[in-house]
């Protein structure tokens, strides 16, 4: 049986639960459908900028009672320990993504939005008057229509086969990296972010709600595979060099009893339509983490989307508008976020090249402020 909506989103995360809620609050009929159950942890860096408190506001969602921890100060140490600190103008917050996107969930469902949890996307397909998605796996499987469906499936996913196979690591050769993420408890100023680099990779580290500390690190794929692909050892051998992220590992308590892990993480461009289904989030152009600014990013492509996705199912836009106009707002959004971020990911994890630009950057602020505001954008 098929259930027809004006908008179907594969993928509940950030930039998938913005839209849905936008889309919701405008009058349209939403199906968004997510393979995991709510709450649940993700590894994310879990830094946002102060750009996104407004927009979080108008999505329904009142951050104030949590009392999240203001971050305004940045730390960058090369895998020796020596180190640049500067302020963060506007700077951010942090939210762990487990708190953060059960509450846009949780809004989601009072507005309307039919959230399908523990529900993948098997296939999406053009048909004559809007797209079908295949979802859920066997008993379960069934179709859904609807006028327009959107992707917002993260960094990596099973659709990205079907979608975009050429695009693939394996196929492409592009570097990859693998992520993982710890909650700890341990001394930490809460106005921090702290980035700390290693032979192959950076740990960035801030705190989260109820007293947590988020530690994610991203690791070369050639720098794991050299430690035998243990995380143990690489903790113990790699990331220990640096004595900022040695005395983490000797004192800090792990909340986790491991941590979340992601690999096959990439960082080279990719297309925001593929096959008529609309990208979104790191779905349609994944930044470094070290740039900070991911989840905003995520809310951003929402915002940009909405009006658009408002006037094609109004009828004022044609699909091909559509899908045109939203490419040229995002290239002019983001691309030079993600061009520093690119140039600065060549220089995270390479010990002689972040050691170079530390040292260059230490008696220039300036310069060092302006790098940092790159991948920074306006309120919106």
């Amino acid at each position: 049986m098929s259930e027809g909506f004006d908008l179907a989103i594969a993928g509940g995360g950030l930039a998938g639960l913005s839209l849905a809620i936008l889309m919701r609050q405008a009058g349209f009929s939403v199906c968004l459908l997510e393979q995991k159950r709510y709450p649940f942890h993700r590894v994310c860096g879990e830094y946002i900028a102060m750009e996104s408190w407004p927009f979080l506001q108008r999505l329904g969602i009142d951050l104030e009672p949590l009392k999240l921890p203001r971050i305004t100060r940045l730390l960058v140490s090369d895998p020796r320990g020596r180190n640049l600190e500067r302020p963060l103008q506007p700077g951010g917050f942090g939210i762990s993504r487990y708190t953060l996107d059960q509450l846009l969930a949780r809004q989601a469902q009072e507005l309307g939005v039919v959230l399908r949890e523990q529900t993948p996307v098997r296939a999406i397909v053009p048909t004559a008057d809007g797209m079908q998605l295949s979802v859920g796996v066997g008993s379960h499987a069934e179709e859904i229509s609807a006028r327009v469906a959107c992707g917002a499936f993260g960094k990596l996913a099973s659709l990205d086969r079907q979608l975009r196979p050429a695009a693939l690591p394996a196929r492409s050769g592009v570097p990859t990296f693998v992520g993982f993420k710890y909650h700890l408890r341990t001394r930490f100023a809460s106005d921090l972010i702290a980035l700390h680099n290693f032979a192959g990779g950076y740990c960035g580290l801030s705190r989260v709600e109820d007293d947590v500390v988020c530690c994610c690190y991203l690791v070369s794929q050639q720098a794991f595979e050299r430690v035998g692909g243990q995380r143990e050892r690489l903790e113990a051998e790699v990331l220990a060099q640096n004595p900022y992220l040695k005395s983490i590992w000797q004192h800090a308590e792990f909340v986790f009893d491991k941590p979340q892990a992601i690999a096959q993480v990439h960082f080279a461009p990719r297309s925001q339509v593929q096959q008529g289904v609309i990208l979104l989030g790191d779905a349609a152009g994944l930044i470094p983490p070290l740039c900070g600014n991911g989840m905003s990013m995520a809310f951003y492509s929402a915002k940009l989307l909405a009006p658009l996705l408002q006037a094609r199912l109004q009828g004022q836009l044609s699909h091909a508008e559509l899908t045109a106009r939203y490419t040229r707002q995002w290239q002019r959004a983001f691309s030079t976020r993600l061009r520093a971020g690119r140039l600065l990911q060549h220089c995270f994890g390479q010990p002689l090249l972040i050691q170079g630009l530390l040292s260059g950057l230490r008696p220039l602020p300036a310069l060092a402020d302006r790098l940092i505001g790159l991948t920074h954008g306006e309120a919106f």
